[in-house]
């Protein structure tokens, strides 16, 4: 059966319902919706959010107000839930959500920000590489892994409008990219970029900067990501990126999967 799902950091669920989000939900009927950067704790949401009809919602929130925090709206109830990846000082910033069912693991992650100095910098790079440990262990269980994410990097010099600007900030720094390899690139990497798998056109962008209004000129990056395991790719019949769907300085994300 194929299955629809969409990733979304929506930089402040509160914000966004104001926006006509749970609208747009409605219509597109996902089997899973998974949103980042919900900025709030499950007691500040609105009845609506937390009672979609036809969804069963899952909540990860920084122990901080008002920062970081997943969420995944769900038709159908997982086997288990799993509310971060076991590294205390990461789990407590709520990046991580991962969703066990008997043929898929669906994993919705915020990951870091470089951008706040040298210390925030190892910490984003010591997180992919936990990530990516974690992973390959979901990986060997023979399940099919399906991962949606802000990765909060660029890749390749396709995936963002001014490559050579950007050589020396945080989001498409050589170290930062290097890790990107490591999930997609090489005989071990686990991984294949979904969106690159089916389209190797440029100028497709899921992020562009508020304050230039970058967004009216599409000078973006595109650092939201789905993921799947290599063995799984033959699966993947369809990807997406919604730039028409306003509300955020991000787009959702949409694949379709075999599933």
């Amino acid at each position: 059966m194929t299955q629809k799902f969409i990733s979304w950091n929506v930089n402040g669920i509160r914000a966004i319902e104001k926006k006509g989000f749970l609208d747009w939900f409605q219509k597109t009927q996902p089997e899973i919706l998974a949103l980042q950067e919900t900025k709030a704790h499950k007691e500040q949401l609105s009845k609506k959010l937390l009672n979609v009809a036809g969804y069963i919602s899952y909540w990860n929130s920084a122990e901080k107000k008002g920062y970081s925090g997943v969420a995944v709206f769900v038709k159908q109830k997982p086997l288990n839930v799993f509310y971060g990846f076991g590294e205390k000082a990461k789990d407590k910033e709520g990046r991580t959500l991962v969703l066990e069912y008997e043929d898929f693991y669906f994993i919705n992650i915020y990951f870091p920000n470089g951008g706040m100095g040298p210390e925030r910098l190892k910490f984003k790079l010591n997180f992919y590489k936990e990530f990516l440990e974690y992973s390959k262990k979901l990986i060997q269980t023979g399940k099919m892994v399906i991962v949606c994410s802000d990765v909060n990097t660029a890749h390749k010099e396709i995936d963002l409008a001014r490559p050579k600007q950007n050589e020396t900030n945080t989001g498409f720094l050589p170290e930062e990219r290097a890790w990107l390899d490591k999930f997609f690139e090489g005989k071990t990497a686990p991984f294949v970029d979904t969106f690159r798998h089916l389209n190797k056109e440029p100028e497709n962008y899921t992020w562009w900067d508020y304050k230039t209004r970058a967004r009216e000129r599409n000078v973006g990056w595109r650092i939201d990501y789905f993921m799947i395991d290599k063995k799984s790719a033959s699966k993947l019949e369809a990807v997406g990126i919604l730039k028409t769907v306003m509300g955020s300085d991000h787009c959702p994300i949409q694949i379709e999967v075999e599933v």
